[in-house]
């Protein structure tokens, strides 16, 4: 199928990325090798050069990943995608890019954990320095930059305090600095949020989360705005090596074809729980971009085509409530990750953001009392009475 710039978004994700195959497949095939023939040795040196288009390697190209690249890239509004082997993958792969010894980074506090454990102890090792604030108060950001800042780095709604930066007024302010601006789109898709539209550079993701939605695939995605960029990105991915493989492609294209479903049954699923989380006595406070208590509410109406299925909250008891809402769960299940058909729960506290530290997670908003929830596309009854039957396991 042509490339059609044209199409919306939900027929985006059913036909992205689909290019003409040999026998005339309806799904791209899975080219699951390592590397490809020439037809003769000046054919391969033309390859080599970049006087023609074709395949040399899997790590450097793939037809199956390249198809993969495309759909992500028509859905986010931007040229050209480059498959990697993670989500820490595409982060590295971006900051690698763009950042040399010397350089200045602004990042958001509240971050993918891992993310500032990588800017704070590999990348400091070569010479980078970072400042971490509340991107949420743009004074903070503001005050943040120097001289030598080159890269804004920005998660909204960020993890997993599910806070909101004013993404337009931060590229603006970022752009008049000379500096370029990174998202993170994992928790949004861009089923509900296109950064590309306010004026971002680059924007990654997860693809283990929504993108592929199924909790059995591990990948990320850089997608990037022009041709200049992209041949940047993709002369370091192909030095670092971090690349998916043509199967886990296969895997995320088959599941972008039902991205703008699941994100309407998500969104549709997390409203109630999050109103029932809000009244429930043993929950002092719940974030969740579709509730009007959300500090960043109105910001959020201007940024996202609907809510997600990303939820937040804070229990009264800190810490040992926590343990004791992960210990009662039978329904949702107790693992880290998020995105997937089904209903996933987590404290960050002591999983996915323990390396970070006491102090460094209080300051980035993640509390001993923090629970994460990502809400699945069950029948939204059974995930009530799962939460219900849990929070009443809690004792003051």
């Amino acid at each position: 199928m042509a490339h059609n710039n044209n199409l919306k978004f939900d027929s985006i994700c059913v036909h992205g990325g689909i290019g003409d195959y040999e026998f005339g497949p309806v799904v791209p095939p899975i080219y699951q090798t390592s590397t490809f023939r020439f037809k003769d040795s000046a054919h391969g040196a033309a390859l080599f050069k970049g006087e023609v288009d074709g395949y040399i390697y899997t790590r450097m190209k793939n037809p199956t990943i390249e198809a993969m690249e495309n759909a992500v890239a028509q859905l986010e509004g931007g040229f050209k995608g480059l498959g990697c082997a993670s989500g820490m993958a595409a982060v590295n792969t971006v900051l690698t890019t763009l950042l040399k010894s010397g350089d200045h980074i602004v990042c958001s506090r509240s971050v993918y954990g891992p993310t500032r454990t990588l800017v704070e102890t590999v990348l400091s090792k070569f010479g980078v320095e970072s400042t971490f604030v509340n991107s949420e108060n743009f004074n903070e950001i503001e005050s943040a930059f120097k001289p030598n800042t080159t890269v804004l780095y920005l998660e909204t709604p960020g993890n997993p305090t599910l806070s909101i930066t004013d993404i337009e007024t931060a590229v603006k302010f970022a752009h008049d600095k000379n500096a370029l601006v990174v998202i993170d789109n994992t928790f949004m898709s861009p089923a509900l949020q296109q950064p590309f539209k306010f004026g971002v550079d680059v924007i990654l993701h997860s693809m283990t989360k929504f993108l592929n939605g199924h909790a059995d695939v591990v990948g990320g995605v850089v997608v990037v705005r022009d041709q200049e960029m992209y041949l940047k990105m993709r002369k370091v991915l192909n030095q670092l090596g971090g690349v998916i493989d043509p199967f886990n492609s296969f895997l995320v294209h088959r599941g972008l074809k039902t991205l703008s479903l699941r994100m309407k049954k998500h969104t549709e699923n997390s409203l109630p729980v999050a109103e029932l989380l809000e009244k429930h006595p043993k929950v002092k406070w719940v974030r969740y971009p579709g509730l009007k208590s959300h500090p960043q509410y109105e910001l959020g109406l201007k940024q996202h085509k609907a809510f997600g299925g990303m939820i937040s909250f804070e229990l009264n008891g800190g810490y040992k409530a926590g343990e004791i809402l992960m210990n009662s769960v039978k329904f949702c299940q107790l693992a880290v990750s998020l995105g997937g058909v089904e209903t996933l729960i987590q404290h960050p506290a002591s999983m996915t953001h323990l390396t970070m530290g006491k102090e460094a997670r209080e300051e980035a908003g993640i509390t001993d009392g923090l629970v994460r929830l990502s809400v699945g596309i069950e029948d939204v009854t059974d995930i009530i009475a799962d939460l219900e039957q849990a929070l009443q396991k809690i004792t003051d």
